[in-house]
C-alpha cells in the first residue's frame, strides 16, 4: 500500500510539473505573438542571436528544433542536451555575409539521473574599419571595431522517459567603437517523443529577456541649459539618450522522424515553424540520410512562405568515426543567400 501511495504522489508531482511547463510556455508564446505583431524587421538589437549554429541544423534548412541531439542544442533547444549520453565538445566557424566571422564553441556534460549541463560561447567579429567623417570621407587615420558576444549556461532534465525540458541563461554584449550595450536573456525548450514511430515534437523560445541600450563616451556632450542668458555655465556635461531595443525573440516548434530505418542507415525528415518578433512567420524543411552510421548527406529549404526572403536551399554533409572510444565528427553546411551570395560553416565535434 505504501509503494502504491508513493507512486501516486510521484505521478501527481509529475503532472504538476508538466502543468507548470505548459503554463510557462503559454505565457511566453502569448508574449512572442504580441511582439511579432508590434515590431518590424530590423527593429531588434543583437541580430547575431538569430544566426543559426551548427552545420547539421543549418544544412537541414534550420529544421532542427525537434532533433537537437548534438551540442548545437544549446542554440536550438536546450532540452536536447539530455539526449547526449557522453561528454561532448563542439566548435564551429561560419563564413557569414560581408566578410563577417561567426564562431561558436560549446560543451555538454551528462549528469545521469540529475539531467545534463552545458555552456557555450558565441562571437561575431569583423575586420577593423576606417573612421570617416563628413569632412574626411577617406578616413581620419583612425580605425574602429565592432563585435558581438554571448555567454550561456544551460541545464536540461527528463521529466519522464519521453518528455524533457531545458533552460539556457545567457549574457549578451554588443560593442561598436566606444559604445557598448549588454543584457541577460533566457532560452527555454521541450522535447516530447511520441508513440508514433518515435516521432519527436520539439519547442523552444529563444532570447526572452531585457532590452539593449547603447552607452559610452560618444554620447557625451556639453550642454547650455539657458543659451539666451549670459554668464551661465554653457558647458554642462550631459549625455544624449539612446533608445532601447528588444532582443530577437523567436518561437520555434518542429517535428522530426526517421521515415526509413535499414540497419545502420536511416532517413530523417524534419519540419519547423518559426515565429520571430522582428519578421513574419515562416517554415523550414530538412532531410538527413545517414549511411552505415558513418557518412551523412543533408539538404533543406529555409524561410519557406516568407515574403522577400533571401535565403533558400541549404546543403551539407558530415562524417563520423570512433577511435579508441572517442567519437569524432566533421560537418559542413552551405546556405544560399540570394543577392548576398552564400554562407558556409565548418563544425568539429568530439564525444568522450
Amino acid at each position: 500500500m505504501q509503494n502504491l501511495n508513493d507512486k501516486m504522489r510521484e505521478k501527481l508531482k509529475m503532472k504538476f510539473k508538466i502543468k507548470l511547463v505548459v503554463a510557462f510556455v503559454s505565457i511566453i508564446f502569448t508574449y512572442s505573438s504580441y511582439g511579432s505583431s508590434m515590431t518590424k524587421t530590423g527593429m531588434t538589437a543583437a541580430p547575431f542571436l538569430s544566426i543559426e549554429v551548427g552545420a547539421r541544423g543549418k544544412s537541414m534548412g534550420g529544421a532542427f528544433v525537434g532533433i537537437s541531439d548534438d551540442v548545437s542544442a544549446l542554440f536550438w533547444n536546450p532540452a536536447g542536451i539530455t539526449k547526449l549520453p557522453k561528454n561532448a565538445f563542439m566548435i564551429s566557424h561560419t563564413k557569414w555575409i560581408a566578410d563577417v566571422n561567426f564562431n561558436f564553441a560549446g560543451v555538454t556534460v551528462p549528469l545521469g539521473n540529475y539531467g545534463a549541463i552545458g555552456a557555450s560561447l558565441t562571437s561575431l567579429t569583423m575586420d577593423d574599419m576606417k573612421v570617416r567623417t563628413v569632412y574626411e570621407q577617406d578616413g581620419t587615420g583612425e580605425y574602429f571595431s565592432a563585435s558581438d558576444l554571448a555567454l550561456s549556461l544551460a541545464y536540461g532534465t527528463n521529466l519522464t522517459d519521453r518528455f524533457a525540458i531545458g533552460f539556457n541563461v545567457k549574457y549578451i554584449q554588443q560593442q561598436i567603437y566606444k559604445m557598448s550595450a549588454s543584457t541577460y536573456a533566457v532560452d527555454f525548450g521541450t522535447l516530447f517523443r511520441t508513440n508514433f514511430n518515435d516521432m519527436v515534437i520539439g519547442m523552444s523560445i529563444s532570447n526572452f529577456g531585457g532590452s539593449m541600450q547603447l552607452s559610452g563616451i560618444d554620447t557625451e556632450v556639453d550642454y547650455d541649459v539657458s543659451p539666451d542668458e549670459t554668464g551661465n555655465n554653457d558647458k554642462i556635461l550631459a549625455n544624449l539618450k539612446t533608445e532601447p531595443f528588444q532582443l530577437p525573440l523567436t518561437f520555434r516548434v518542429g517535428v522530426a522522424m526517421d521515415v526509413i530505418k535499414l540497419n545502420s542507415s536511416r532517413l530523417k525528415v524534419a519540419v519547423d515553424a518559426v515565429v520571430p518578433n522582428d519578421n513574419a512567420q515562416y517554415m523550414n524543411l530538412g532531410v538527413e540520410y545517414i549511411i552505415a552510421d558513418l557518412i551523412a548527406l543533408r539538404g533543406g529549404y529555409k524561410s519557406l512562405l516568407l515574403k522577400d526572403s533571401e535565403e533558400g536551399i541549404t546543403l551539407g554533409a558530415g562524417i563520423r568515426h570512433t577511435i579508441s572510444g572517442f567519437e569524432f565528427s566533421l560537418d559542413y553546411a552551405y546556405g544560399d543567400f540570394g543577392l548576398l551570395n552564400y554562407t558556409q560553416e565548418l563544425m568539429f565535434s568530439i564525444y568522450f
